[in-house]
């Protein structure tokens, strides 16, 4: 099951909803008559009713009926528009690290990429007022020259979860979407060579997420799925979730030591391709489109302006 947050344009309500095969948006809380919520988090804190009434309500629905609102009529939010954490999993893909220990600003190599651990996940909190969805236009900020992109993975939690096991960590997932990583990177490196991750990577629009919340159900083997990354056109990143170093249920077992709540987002990292990894760098501007696929997830498309 696909779902997602949006407005009805002519109307202007904001709601959730299950995203039908032909294409249509069936608006939950209309067509459970207000029984289901009108908000992701709280739909996600009903639990597997509130899911179970969804796939029954969405089996007879289809365009044309009540409740049912065509995608002309619907404007996306992120799947999660306000998530309680977002926790980043940092150098997740060994490619991507190696990548890092290339880059020779000194703040960067201050950092010493080289002694970088896998004892465990490692990564920083985001934050959630980051958050933007498919489609959306995001400036470039005023106070870089470096705006870099990374295309992760974000897993969206969908109940409670203190200190679950891996075997056991996927029952807390509520489902996957996409996340591009939008990254300051001369800021970056400064807080990076002070030990801090801060406004690097929590600016205004630099969590592009979406379009969709898919649940586990429906993607079958998580830990195989695609990702490319094209700008303008062009691939940039190309890898899969079987090239990580930690599995889906590995990241949500460690950062369980945190309790995690429904609609918490914790991100997969980033394979390698990156702006600042490549010779000659030509970093995000005004006029740039970031298209962001992963198999089952579908594509996540960010518009750069100046």
């Amino acid at each position: 099951m696909k779902l997602a947050s949006f407005t009805i344009k002519s109307s202007g309500k904001k709601t959730i909803g299950v995203v039908l095969p032909d294409g249509g948006f069936l608006d939950l809380h209309g067509a459970s008559n207000g029984t289901l919520p009108n908000a992701m988090i709280d739909f996600l804190e009903r639990g597997s009713a509130a899911m179970d009434q969804a796939r029954s309500l969405a089996a007879t629905a289809g365009l044309g009926q009540s409740n049912v609102i065509p995608a002309y009529d619907v404007e996306l939010a992120a799947p999660v528009p306000r998530p309680g954490k977002i926790m980043h999993t940092s150098c997740n893909f060994p490619a991507h690290l190696s990548e890092l220990t290339t880059w020779k600003e000194p703040e960067w190599q201050s950092h010493n990429w080289g002694e970088f651990h896998f004892e465990h996940p490692t990564g920083f909190l985001e934050a959630p007022s980051s958050v933007v969805p498919t489609n959306a236009k995001v400036k470039v900020p005023h106070f870089t020259k470096q705006l870099d992109y990374e295309i992760e993975v974000g897993i969206i939690i969908g109940k409670k979860a203190f200190c679950v096991s891996p075997d056991e960590a996927l029952n807390y997932v509520a489902g996957l979407t996409i996340f591009n990583d939008l990254s300051a990177r001369d800021i970056q490196a400064r807080e990076h060579s002070n030990k801090v991750i801060l406004l690097g990577k929590s600016f205004d629009g630099s969590c592009p997420l979406g379009p969709y919340l898919v649940t586990i159900d429906e993607i079958g083997d998580v830990n195989n799925l695609g990702m490319i990354l094209t700008l303008n056109g062009e691939e940039r990143q190309r890898s899969s979730t079987a090239n990580v170093h930690y599995k889906i249920a590995d990241m949500v077992s460690w950062w369980s030591n945190i309790t995690l709540e429904p609609g918490d987002v914790i991100t997969s990292g980033s394979p390698p391709g990156v702006i600042a990894g490549r010779k000659n760098p030509t970093y995000l501007k005004g006029g740039d489109r970031i298209d962001c696929n992963v198999d089952k997830l579908g594509t996540l498309t960010t518009f750069i302006v100046e």
